[in-house]
C-alpha cells in the first residue's frame, strides 16, 4: 500500500463540493459527498477538462468543458461505466 499524503483538512471541503490538489506531480480532485471524501484524477478523459472544477450533484461531477459526467465514488463515466478515471484511496479524520 502507498503512503498517504495530507491534501486538505476535512473542514476545507464542504459537502457537495470539490477541490483541486497537486499530489506527487498529479492533479487530483477531492470531493465531499455527504461527509465521505473521494479522490479521483482531475483530468477528464474526453478532452482533459478539469473535473475538480466541475459541478457536483449527489455523487456525480460534471466536467465544465464538455459535460462528461463521472461518479466520484467509483470514478466511472456515467455514459459508459467501463470507462474510468484513476481513483485514489482516501483516509480522513475529523478535526480534534
Amino acid at each position: 500500500m502507498g503512503e498517504f499524503v495530507r491534501v486538505t483538512g476535512t473542514t476545507d471541503v464542504k459537502p457537495g463540493h470539490g477541490i483541486v490538489a497537486e499530489v506527487n506531480g498529479k492533479t487530483l480532485a477531492v470531493f465531499n459527498v455527504d461527509g465521505t471524501f473521494h479522490a479521483i484524477d482531475s483530468t477528464c478523459i474526453h478532452r482533459s477538462g478539469p473535473l475538480g472544477e466541475g459541478n457536483v450533484e449527489g455523487s456525480i461531477v460534471t466536467c465544465p468543458w464538455h459535460g462528461w459526467q463521472y461518479d466520484v465514488t467509483t470514478s466511472a463515466c456515467v455514459a459508459n461505466p467501463t470507462t474510468k478515471v484513476e481513483r485514489y484511496e482516501v483516509q480522513s479524520k475529523a478535526p480534534t
